[in-house]
């Protein structure tokens, strides 16, 4: 047992895959809207996913979960919790919880280190515990792991701009842009906040997005916690980003997978670029939002949330065709693994992962500076 993981593509051998188990559409709360009047659940309400849903989840969960076991990586599960259940803290009371399935989002693997993220949304302060049993076991296991957790934010009202979504959704396109550049969203700077499903690693450098979870405090926290990294703050052209791991994807060393529809900053593009790195545009996504799993909060975009087995594997969506085609081309073995039923519990094959071990050791991929990079 040895916690290790410097990037996205070294060889993976140990992971955690998620569980669906319990999955609520969350009571209401500051960061986050949900409104599906047309599947049962209008804005104001909220209660577990159907069971013919989790049902389904868990059956691709699990068959991917087996999948990964074929190829010799060891796999481990998260404990779900009564997720329904309210909870409070002496500064507020939420009325729910929300899941399990997205172990990406709560904690992120550097080098030796297991860091448990902040998170901003309240139905999502407590998800830290379906993990303390795998992490408690992995640091009695290996006397090398360092296991770090963020400060636990307070999230009271100060955390979050009061009316903030119906401002934003009368503004149009452009203006949403220049809200997202200047991180001017949901969040405030009152305390640091972050998602660890916004941070992109490619060895020495870690390219944090920030978003409608992630704020620039959360990136400071960052830069401070990792002072042999670059820590690198930067925005995409998305009116609602949440994650960067649907927009700018790390293959192996050298090429990245950009959104296309998502206008990455120039400073970003010429910093890989002076550091001979290929930017290549994502195909388009097989679904688009008419096409949605209902109850499914995540954009048509997982089609390149993908997960890297090794610099030469990569695990797509199956009914990505294209993606699959581009991924092919480019010299990939590329592995089809259906997983659409598994997005309305938060995410994609990426999401739905944590590396615990990679082989491989830290470089530096980008050696030489620009701009303000």
């Amino acid at each position: 047992m040895k916690v290790n993981s410097w990037n996205g593509w070294d060889p993976l051998t140990h992971v955690i895959v998620g569980r669906a188990d319990g999955t609520m559409v969350q009571a209401p709360e500051p960061a986050v809207v949900r409104d599906w009047p047309e599947h049962g659940f209008p804005a104001g309400t909220y209660g577990r996913l159907p069971d013919d849903m989790v049902a389904a989840a868990n059956e691709q969960l699990d068959a991917f979960a087996d999948l990964l076991r074929r190829r010799g990586i060891r796999v481990d599960r998260p404990e779900a919790i009564d997720f329904s259940r309210p909870v409070s803290t002496p500064d507020w009371e939420q009325g729910s919880m929300f899941g399990c399935m997205p172990p990406r989002d709560v904690l992120i693997t550097v080098g030796n280190e297991i860091l448990e993220a902040t998170m901003c949304y309240r139905s999502r302060w407590f998800e830290y515990l379906c993990y303390r049993p795998l992490l408690g076991s992995y640091f009695r296991e290996d006397p090398g792991m360092r296991w770090e957790a963020a400060p636990k934010p307070r999230l009271t009202d100060a955390s979050y701009r009061a009316g903030f979504w119906e401002e934003y959704e009368r503004l149009d396109f452009d203006e949403q842009i220049a809200r997202v550049r200047e991180n001017n969203l949901v969040l405030t700077e009152a305390e640091p906040l972050f998602d660890a499903a916004d941070i992109a690693r490619f060895g020495k450098d870690l390219f944090v997005q920030l978003s409608m979870v992630t704020n620039r405090s959360g990136v400071e926290w960052l830069r401070r916690h990792f002072p042999g990294h670059r820590v690198h703050a930067v925005t995409f052209g998305n009116t609602h980003p949440v994650h960067i791991d649907a927009t700018w994807v790390p293959l192996r060393p050298g090429l990245v997978l950009h959104c296309g529809e998502r206008e990455a900053e120039e400073e970003l593009v010429q910093y890989f670029k002076v550091n001979d790195w290929e930017i290549v545009s994502a195909a388009p996504p097989a679904r688009s939002w008419d096409d949605m799993p209902k109850l499914c909060f995540c954009s048509p975009w997982l089609s390149m949330n993908v997960l890297s087995l090794d610099q030469n594997t990569v695990c797509v969506e199956a009914s990505e065709v294209a993606q699959m085609e581009l991924l092919d081309s480019l010299g990939f073995e590329v592995v089809p693994v259906p997983f659409w039923d598994v997005a309305p519990f938060g995410g994609g094959l990426h999401c739905s992962t944590v590396d615990i071990h990679r082989e491989g050791g830290l470089e530096d991929y980008f050696p030489k500076r620009h701009g303000r990079f």
